[in-house]
């Protein structure tokens, strides 16, 4: 289930609120500029499911927000748990480079097919951990601070939908505060 959680920035021990409730995260997430929709998602694809597979399976989404918002390049981030010493070292990697805090000079925006991830919205002194499952739409606007956790065991599949051709290029904050707050694996056990 999707999971809203808000801190002030320097009381991470401390949440200001935690919710479940879908219209109450995109009312608390509007004033920021997110914007959050669920979109359901039909049936399950196997994890082996290729990127052309994912988006033809998700072509009506895909082409709406084309013709609203003019992506010019849309693609399909995943992983999903491989017993193998490469898959460790391929999802360690992919999680440390997302986890610092940075930027993007275009909004962020993100579908989740499968799995889960955490993004971590730093905005007017407040930390807002967005847990997104399968079905959720975000999108953050250019120049958010934020940071993503995709846990210590990453399982998802998110489409991502971009304005440059470039894709995803970061502006790291040198900032150590995504290291303060609940981890990914820490808010998902919490929650259940």
């Amino acid at each position: 289930m999707t999971l809203l959680t808000v801190w002030i920035d320097d009381q991470p021990e401390t949440p200001t609120l935690r919710t479940e409730d879908r219209a109450t995260i995109a009312e608390q997430l509007a004033p920021l500029g997110v914007v959050y929709e669920h979109v359901p998602v039909g049936d399950r694809l196997p994890d082996s499911a290729t990127q052309d597979d994912v988006l033809d399976a998700h072509r009506p989404l895909v082409d709406r927000l084309i013709a609203e918002h003019g992506y010019r390049l849309v693609d399909v981030a995943q992983l999903h748990p491989v017993d193998s010493d490469e898959w460790r070292a391929t999802a360690a990697a992919a999680r440390t480079k997302f986890l610092n805090e940075h930027t993007h000079d275009e909004e962020e925006i993100r579908y989740f097919v499968a799995g889960s991830g955490v993004f971590y919205l730093h905005i007017d002194g407040k930390v807002h951990a967005m847990l997104c499952t399968p079905g959720d739409l975000l999108s953050v606007p250019a120049l958010t601070t934020h940071w993503f956790d995709m846990g210590t065991a990453p399982d998802f599949t998110a489409i991502r939908f971009f304005h440059d051709d470039d894709g995803w290029v970061g502006t790291f904050t040198g900032s150590d505060i995504s290291t303060k707050f609940p981890t990914f694996d820490e808010l998902a056990l919490a929650r259940a």
